[in-house]
């Protein structure tokens, strides 16, 4: 018997360079124990990536970023997409990110063959600020037969950028991740704490908002670890309030030896400012032991629950204040550390790909 074959991919280098790419690894590995085979397209890159895929197809088209480019590029990838889609005969197109290049292009290459969406946050993010976005956002999403979103908060932003037309094509799937079998990361006494934040260095994550925090506490440390665009802007700033012997940059690091380091901090900061999908690493971060003290933005309450603390997004002194009261409390930090673990056990990667799963086969039978 032959399984089903699912198209899918992101126009991103195939590596874990973000959270998206991480998560699909893990939910389409978790997929071939039900009967689905995987092949992910990418853009060229990190070829040494362990992956969770069942095979890959590599891209050829020059990534271009909305704007006059964009229209080429997605009418490039969209040759590329007809092409796969005749060679490997999917059963199924799942489109990653209601927005970029190659959703677009497996929305105009699908013919026939059934497509679920998938949001994963970056995406829907650009379609409230870029018109083009939305647009693209809107054509995804016409082409649909469903659209999966990880959280009641990115559902009710992806019906109104679509003026509520789908509203019954939104699919909500709790997201998940690969449980350790033990938390690494334990209470440890003392009041000054070790923090740290993981994670892609860009203008939505705001980290800017961590390290100004630690200007207003004395004594604490922390270690910033990860890659990105505001990286310099971080680095001049730490030094502008003379925190270098405080704040520590460390580059991108494997999921792997992420996890490792997890054991020599107390609390993780997770200082998104605006729609979060999910927070993968802040689960993970969870999962291993770690208090998560996180901005409170639509969906990361839900996600996170009582493994942490939330503050109002960008304000560097309300998460001054949550680590203070933290570093004073070792019976708090026992108490969220216990409380981390067990929010994390509810957020399985298994369960997820049984959600996706059983959604897929309502999709090839071309059930709403």
């Amino acid at each position: 018997m032959t399984h089903p074959l699912i198209l899918t991919g992101i126009d991103l280098p195939l590596g874990p360079s973000c959270g998206s790419s991480i998560w699909c690894s893990d939910v389409y590995a978790c997929l071939t124990g039900h009967g689905y085979r995987t092949v992910f397209a990418h853009l060229p890159g990190s070829r040494t990536w362990q992956h969770g895929f069942t095979a890959t197809a590599e891209l050829a088209a020059q990534k271009a970023p909305y704007g006059p480019g964009f229209i080429a590029y997605a009418d490039a990838l969209t040759d590329e997409v007809r092409a796969l889609v005749h060679h490997h005969r999917p059963d199924l197109i799942h489109a990653q990110h209601l927005g970029f290049g190659l959703a677009l292009a497996f929305a105009r290459a699908a013919g026939g063959t059934p497509m679920v969406s998938v949001a994963h946050g970056t995406d829907v993010i650009a379609a409230t600020e870029t018109p083009q976005a939305r647009t693209v956002l809107n054509e995804i999403v016409d082409a649909s037969v469903r659209v999966v979103v990880p959280n009641e908060a990115m559902a009710a932003e992806v019906d109104r950028l679509t003026d509520g037309r789908h509203t019954d094509r939104l699919t909500l799937v709790p997201w998940g991740i690969p449980l350790p079998s033990a938390p690494t990361a334990l209470p440890r006494a003392g009041r000054r704490l070790h923090l740290v934040h993981a994670g892609r260095l860009d203008a939505n994550k705001s980290t800017i908002t961590a390290i100004e925090a630690m200007a207003l506490t004395t004594g604490h440390r922390l270690t910033v670890i990860g890659s990105g665009s505001e990286l310099d802007t971080l680095t001049r700033r730490a030094t502008e309030l003379a925190l270098d012997d405080r704040v520590t940059f460390e580059p991108f690091l494997p999921r792997h030896d992420l996890f490792a380091r997890f054991a020599d901090f107390d609390a993780m900061l997770f200082t998104t400012r605006a729609l979060e999908a999910y927070g993968l690493v802040a689960v993970e971060a969870q999962a291993h032991g770690l208090p998560v003290l996180y901005s409170n933005v639509p969906g990361l309450k839900a996600t996170l629950g009582a493994g942490g603390l939330s503050f109002p997004a960008g304000d560097a002194a309300a998460l001054a204040v949550l680590i203070d009261r933290l570093a004073a409390s070792p019976a708090a930090r026992q108490a969220l550390h216990q409380a981390a673990v067990a929010n994390a056990r509810s957020h399985d990667i298994a369960h997820s790909a049984t959600h996706l799963a059983a959604l897929s086969r309502t999709a090839t039978k071309g059930d709403r």
